[in-house]
């Protein structure tokens, strides 16, 4: 069933669908560039509950700027958007020397118009309408050809482990099981390892919106982390930085 937006529903699809738990999707940050706002509701909430944070510009100009100041896995541009077009956010993305895998959608499907998109220095064309499973597929794909090194696709801390393809957490040689939001947040902080991370770090990129960092959401998916990787083991790893935040480090 397609609908205005440009999206459209296959069978045994429904909002979300296979998106969520079910889904192994790895942790990615993307920029989604759409200026209808019913699609970009859609496409950014299904992302999410996939595990992908999905950062939303309403316009070429605003998207050109959210793509040059910061760093994404995958970008998906629509073609037709107020202020400058995406084939012209993709080409300045290009000069700039910004090489994130760009997804184009786009209403006009014909080959001429997916060849000037491609040449543009796109990566993939989806054309509208289509179903969100195909699109977070092409997304995921897109995700594993940025040539991220082997090690990076690796957090070590000492004896814990965190894989990003494989979702697997490991600490010495035994797994351990993490619910999505831990594994989000364990793998913010051995990507930050060493470091102070702040709760307001934490709400901006694990849980993906702003709220008062004073709340406990924060302190309590910390300790049932930290009784997940630390319990049974020697050495703690987690630790709380007061009035600061928290950093993960092996000082063994």
């Amino acid at each position: 069933m397609a609908t205005s937006t440009g999206y459209s529903l296959r069978a045994g699809e429904s909002d979300g669908a296979k998106t969520g738990a079910d889904a192994i999707v790895p942790h990615m940050k993307i920029l989604v560039i759409e200026d209808d706002l019913e699609a970009a509701a859609y496409m950014t909430k299904a992302f999410r509950e996939a595990g992908i944070v999905a950062d939303h510009a309403s316009d070429g100009e605003s998207g050109l700027f959210m793509g040059t100041e910061n760093a994404y896995d995958v970008m998906v541009i629509d073609r037709m958007l107020p202020r400058r077009d995406g084939i012209s956010v993709i080409s300045e993305l290009r000069k700039r020397g910004i090489n994130t895998p760009v997804l184009i959608l786009s209403a006009l499907g014909q080959v001429d118009d997916r060849v000037t998109g491609l040449r543009a220095g796109g990566d993939d064309y989806l054309p509208k309408p289509y179903a969100f499973s195909e699109l977070l597929a092409r997304v995921e794909v897109l995700g594993r050809r940025k040539g991220t090194p082997e090690q990076d696709m690796v957090y070590r801390v000492g004896d814990l482990e965190l894989d990003r393809l494989s979702h697997e957490v490991k600490r010495n040689g035994k797994e351990i099981l993490l619910q999505p939001r831990e594994f989000r947040l364990l793998e913010y902080l051995m990507k930050n390892a060493g470091q102070v991370v702040t709760r307001t770090m934490l709400l901006e990129n694990v849980w993906d919106y702003h709220f008062d960092p004073q709340t406990n959401v924060i302190d309590v998916h910390v300790s049932r982390l930290r009784s997940k990787i630390e319990k049974d083991f020697d050495r703690p790893l987690l630790k709380t930085i007061r009035g600061a935040g928290y950093m993960i480090k092996d000082e063994g």
